[in-house]
């Protein structure tokens, strides 16, 4: 039998990590990762200063859990790789289905994600536990479009090509998550501008002509 008292435990303790993660996202955003310190974490999130030292450590663990779960969309252990949207990415009917599924999930998790990759890019330098996460993401992102062009090509869903690496490397680089920011950065797009872009950019290159 399941123990009530257990049960109301754990379900206290993911409360309280969600007050944590949502109050560290907030002044992250807002004034930026050197300015940001666990003891105001903890004040926003009305726990105690040791109870967001105990549970995550450094700032830097901590930042890198709120980027997981906006990555995520959950605090679920699922990679992106096991997400509904990318798994349809993979294996929709047509590459139309399959590009419209990408591009949801790319930009559902740039909106999410964005201004902390920000903040990450900002304080990598001091950081290197950051600055090794976020280059191991750059890595994880273009693995997986690579995959994304592979797989269409394997189902018979691409034109022939000259030049299959060239398209594994423009959709990878239209994902990257710096890609977003200097978009966003340069012309100021909104996410809906930036998802026809995507969109846009995706098509145009996996339905190119031979050549």
């Amino acid at each position: 039998m399941n123990d009530p008292v257990k049960g109301l435990r754990a379900a206290r303790v993911a409360e309280t990590e969600q007050r944590i993660l949502q109050a560290a996202r907030t002044l992250f955003v807002r004034g930026g990762y050197h300015a940001t310190t666990l003891t105001a974490v903890a004040d926003h999130a009305k726990v105690g200063h040791r109870t967001v030292y105990v549970r995550f450590g450094t700032k830097a663990a901590l930042l890198r859990h709120v980027v997981d779960v906006a990555v995520a969309g959950d605090t679920t252990d699922r990679t992106v790789a096991e997400r509904d949207w990318y798994q349809a990415a993979l294996t929709g009917r047509t590459l139309a289905d399959r590009i419209e599924a990408l591009v949801d999930g790319t930009t559902g998790l740039m909106e999410r994600a964005a201004d902390l990759f920000d903040v990450v890019l900002q304080a990598q330098a001091t950081e290197p536990e950051l600055a090794e996460a976020f280059q191991a993401g750059r890595t994880a992102t273009r693995e997986l479009l690579h995959q994304f062009v592979r797989n269409a090509r394997t189902d018979g869903l691409l034109t022939e090509t000259t030049d299959p690496a060239w398209q594994e490397e423009t959709v990878a680089l239209a994902g990257q998550a710096e890609t977003y920011l200097l978009l966003r950065r340069t012309t100021g797009w909104t996410h809906e501008q930036y998802r026809a872009w995507l969109h846009r950019t995706l098509t145009q290159v996996l339905t190119a002509p031979p050549g």
